[in-house]
């Protein structure tokens, strides 16, 4: 009886052992390979296409050569040094800081914040900015003072044949200056905007600057439309 079971019991082989050990060998790697995977993509999901890197790129666009730190270019594509028929970056408000860990809220609009300006770059294409076209384009497209806006600005609501129906023109004199000119979205449009008014201006060798921002910040028309010259000039090279 005791014969018979013996001769029952195979020995394990070395073979089996081996093909047991690379089965387990391989489930830890694959768990090993889901947990970074899992980390990685967590990363990404978690950036969503924003950069915290602050190495500088320098950027060309015609005549000019722009450099700007990674966290301020707003998308992957543009991170890089060479030529480009246009740059877009976004700054927070009011440091004018580009994306980081902890401003990431703002950056992402999280509870309706609206702190970010949206900057563009690109070689003119009009021989007037926004405040040239004032008397010679706007000026027939507008209606009468609609109401007064913050820190002196005047309000215009556009005429149903402008082409600009859902937008209104805000104008800012100053003195021994041109005036500020920036056409914001009504009431109706920009309750889901995080940029709702809109401002370009000529800049550098043939470029124009177009900077959107928050109609929340209407009230700081003068400090804003001097910061973002500003923070452009220091951006461009050789100026």
């Amino acid at each position: 009886m005791e014969a018979a079971e013996s001769s029952d019991i195979q020995p394990v082989g070395n073979q089996f052992v081996i093909r047991v050990f690379v089965v387990f060998a391989a489930l830890a790697l694959i768990s090993l390979l889901l947990s970074l995977a899992g980390k990685y993509l967590g990363h990404t999901i978690q950036m969503a296409g924003h950069s915290s890197k602050t190495a500088i790129h320098q950027i060309h666009i015609g005549n000019n050569t722009l450099a700007v730190p990674a966290n301020m270019i707003r998308f992957d594509r543009q991170r890089g040094d060479g030529v480009l028929p246009k740059l877009d970056l976004y700054l927070r408000w009011p440091d004018l800081s580009g994306y980081s860990d902890q401003a990431r809220d703002d950056f992402n609009h999280v509870g309706g914040s609206k702190r970010i300006l949206f900057l563009s770059f690109q070689e003119r294409s009009m021989s007037r900015d926004m405040t040239g076209r004032l008397k010679p384009i706007y000026q027939s497209l507008i209606t009468k003072p609609e109401s007064a806006g913050p820190a002196g600005l005047t309000v215009y609501r556009f005429k149903p044949i402008s082409g600009y129906a859902d937008e209104v023109l805000v104008v800012g004199e100053r003195d021994n200056a041109p005036p500020f000119v920036a056409r914001c979205l009504d009431e109706q449009a920009e309750k889901q905007v995080m940029a709702d008014c809109e401002r370009d201006i000529h800049f550098g060798d043939e470029l124009s600057l177009l900077y959107r921002f928050p109609i929340e910040l209407l009230g700081e028309w003068r400090t804003l439309d001097a910061a973002v010259h500003s923070v452009a000039t220091q951006f461009l090279q050789g100026n």
